[in-house]
């Protein structure tokens, strides 16, 4: 547990309000995540026999993937055969007693099924919808398979990123998944506030195309006024000098950003290029904007003479933002990841779990993680006989009937 967190077994915002999850992969089941985090039950569905996809993804433990231990945390899983007449009887039933329906199926898939908001909400008008999908519920595209790989380039989000010229390049994580699960957990809670001050149970429409969409700051504006397309800039942004990537002498790199008028002062003069501090060309932003090769290049050039450890000590003294590039051996054995509770341990298979908290941190209902993501089926007994009411006879014909 974090070191940090006052009452680890406390309250929780969310504590109190039940989701009902459907779908599998990232963006939907990232939300989930998130709200179980803060307090939430979270009960997933998943089908019978495989289960999610991230359960067989990636790195594997003992037959499970450490992505689902992360991504499945707090979730109670149950298993149901959507495709089953029964089984989809079985979801109604528990979405009746939920105050949000997770869900992240190509649109029209609910509507098929008869799980729809239209036939939910007469059992239950309150019930929140969240639905995640690739393009949205509505728009020429909604019918389109909408994976974040494809998601991301109709977004804008790959376009600007990487060198000029040069095949478009994406991080490898799967960012357009994780900004739309972020997006639709804060719709899901803005929607439940929405509720408690008296208003109905409303529909989140949170789309991967949007959500990366939503993180392209100005572009639009540019465009629309001054025709301006913002281009791939490599490791800088377009606009903004100096803030790049410079290599040390022991081949490791730095990110500096002395791009403040008051810090490129101070990073040139740690650089030993006081000429080019009181430079007036170079002392507004729009001057080095001008000049920026000339500006990166005498960067370059110093801390090529430096290891990285000795140019970040330069820059710390000077009060210049700087830092390395960590992969996670060095964030693991960071210092100040470790004493702002970063970590958090679970127990897999009798032994620890290292799983990396979620943010952001709350000082008096922090959230926590209860238990990595469990085994296919893990709550099927909680949920159908202590939850639902069902027979242990009732289950087992269920069972048989591969409903679950």
């Amino acid at each position: 547990m974090a070191p940090d967190t006052p009452n680890p077994d406390g309250a929780r915002p969310l504590d109190g309000f039940r989701v009902l999850e459907l779908g599998q992969l990232m963006a939907g089941p990232f939300a989930g995540t998130i709200l179980g985090y803060y307090g939430a039950e979270v009960i997933k569905v998943e089908a019978p026999g495989t289960g999610d996809a991230v359960r067989r993804w990636r790195v594997m433990d003992e037959g499970t993937s450490l992505w689902w231990r992360t991504l499945g945390r707090n979730k109670k899983c149950v298993t149901i055969n959507l495709r089953h007449e029964k089984g989809r009887e079985l979801v109604r039933r528990l979405a009746v007693r939920c105050d949000v329906l997770l869900e992240n199926f190509r649109p029209g898939t609910l509507e098929r099924w008869g799980l729809a908001p239209d036939d939910l909400k007469p059992e239950n008008p309150d019930l929140i919808f969240a639905r995640v999908s690739g393009y949205g519920q509505t728009g020429p595209y909604s019918s389109k398979p909408g994976y974040a790989s494809v998601c991301e380039g109709v977004g804008g989000m790959r376009y600007v990123n990487g060198l000029p010229g040069e095949r478009p390049m994406r991080p490898n994580l799967s960012l357009g998944d994780s900004l739309t699960g972020l997006h639709a957990a804060f719709g899901v809670v803005m929607a439940l506030l929405h509720r408690q001050r008296g208003g109905p149970g409303q529909i989140v429409d949170a789309t991967i195309t949007e959500s990366v969409f939503n993180m392209m700051e100005a572009v639009v504006s540019e465009y629309d006024r001054c025709g301006e397309v913002r281009e791939p800039s490599g490791s800088t942004i377009t606009g903004v000098v100096p803030t790049n990537t410079y290599l040390c002498k022991d081949g490791k790199h730095v990110i500096i950003g002395g791009n403040g008028d008051s810090i490129y002062k101070r990073l040139m003069n740690a650089a030993g290029r006081l000429e080019m501090g009181e430079d007036p060309r170079l002392a507004s932003n729009d001057g080095r904007v001008k000049h920026q090769d000339e500006v990166d290049g005498a960067i370059g050039e110093w801390t090529a003479t430096l290891t990285m450890d000795e140019v970040l000590a330069v820059l710390d003294e000077a009060r210049v933002p700087a830092g390395p590039i960590n992969s996670v051996v060095e964030i693991v054995n960071d210092p100040h990841f470790q004493a702002r509770g970063m970590f958090e341990e679970v127990e897999v298979g009798g032994r620890p779990l290292k799983v990396p908290a979620i943010v952001p941190k709350l000082s008096a209902t922090p959230g926590r993680t209860d238990w990595a993501g469990p085994e296919l089926g893990a709550h099927n007994t909680e949920i159908f006989e202590g939850f639902l009411g069902l027979s242990a006879e009732e289950v087992d014909a269920l069972r048989r009937e591969e409903v679950i």
